[in-house]
């Protein structure tokens, strides 16, 4: 089965106050979900930090990934490990730990509900340049689905399949990419025609053999 392709674009996705700032929430699985109801497999989100210290919002159940936009933070997990973290920097904890931030930052946060699995990684396409990627192949034995997602964090970025379909990202889009059952390598080309180089994230997100992503 071939990806299925949503553009969310930073209009589309809602902010809200916490203890801390503001928390944006770019994407959630499924559709319906309802954060505050701990009912999503996966959520995607960037948060704005503006005290110097704040502790996070406890999350039994989930794993929790958080990688820096701007700034300097520290996290510091209370009977586990302490990290220091600069720009496209990453950490990943359990969310029922007890964790206190420090520093005042813009960051990217991935949340998971037990069984599923994903990762983040920081990409630079420099002015000019294209790199080609993929979103891999999803193996029926091992997982019922996949999610690939490309997060535009600055400037503009154009991305072009194999199947020659091309979206084109401002800063906050978001474009997710989802395949159920088994599904092969999708190439994807990744071209900056801007005048600076742009950052992007890149999220891979597997589902359990018990779950489905339709």
């Amino acid at each position: 089965m071939p990806y299925k392709m949503d553009l969310i674009r930073r209009s589309r996705q809602e902010s809200s106050n916490w203890s801390g700032g503001t928390t944006t929430q770019i994407a959630i699985y499924p559709p319906h979900a309802v954060y505050s109801q701990r009912n999503f497999a996966w959520r995607l989100s960037s948060a704005c930090i503006d005290l110097e210290q704040s502790v996070f919002t406890c999350l039994p159940g989930f794993w929790r990934l958080i990688m820096v936009l701007e700034g300097e933070m520290r996290l510091e997990h209370a009977g586990h490990h302490t990290k220091h973290l600069k720009p496209f920097e990453q950490d990943s904890f359990s969310g029922d730990w007890t964790t206190t931030s420090f520093g005042k930052v813009r960051d990217f946060n991935l949340m998971l509900a037990a069984g599923c699995t994903g990762q983040l990684t920081a990409v630079t396409v420099q002015q000019g340049a294209s790199l080609l990627t993929e979103a891999a192949a999803s193996d029926i034995d091992r997982c019922t689905g996949i999610t690939a997602a490309f997060y535009c964090v600055d400037g503009l970025l154009s991305i072009t399949m194999s199947d020659q379909h091309s979206y084109e990202l401002s800063a906050g889009d978001l474009l997710l990419l989802t395949a159920e059952g088994k599904t092969d390598a999708l190439p994807i080309s990744l071209s900056n025609n801007s005048s600076a180089a742009v950052h992007l994230i890149r999220v891979d997100i597997k589902y359990p053999i018990n779950n489905s992503c339709s």
